[in-house]
């Protein structure tokens, strides 16, 4: 059963789209039957930018096992001491603090 349950976030960032670069300030984050991937199920992630209309979007469908390891990459990306200086510098807590509080 699909529940069409989506984590909503807004980003500050930027993607690489059709045909150019585009500002993003939303990622949508679900776990549905995909569009083109080849699974029955995957985790897909909308990195989209709503003020710029619906073109504004970059899409990515991964398997359940590719999403866990893009997990554990950010995480360790974001374990680098510069992104620890950039944290802390956004009053944010250390990676591993992070990632404890989750429920």
């Amino acid at each position: 059963m699909c529940t069409w349950m989506t984590e909503q976030i807004g980003i500050t960032g930027a993607a690489r789209g059709v045909p150019d670069w585009l500002r993003v300030t939303r990622a949508n984050v679900f776990y549905d039957h995909p569009v083109s991937a080849p699974y029955d199920h995957a985790l897909i992630i909308d990195f989209v930018n709503p003020d710029a209309g619906v073109g504004a979007r970059v899409g990515v469908e991964l398997s359940a096992a590719s999403a866990w390891e893009l997990v554990r990459a950010i995480t360790a990306a974001l374990e680098s001491p510069e992104a620890q200086a950039d944290l802390a510098a956004e009053g944010r807590a250390p990676v591993r603090s992070e990632l404890e509080t989750l429920p």
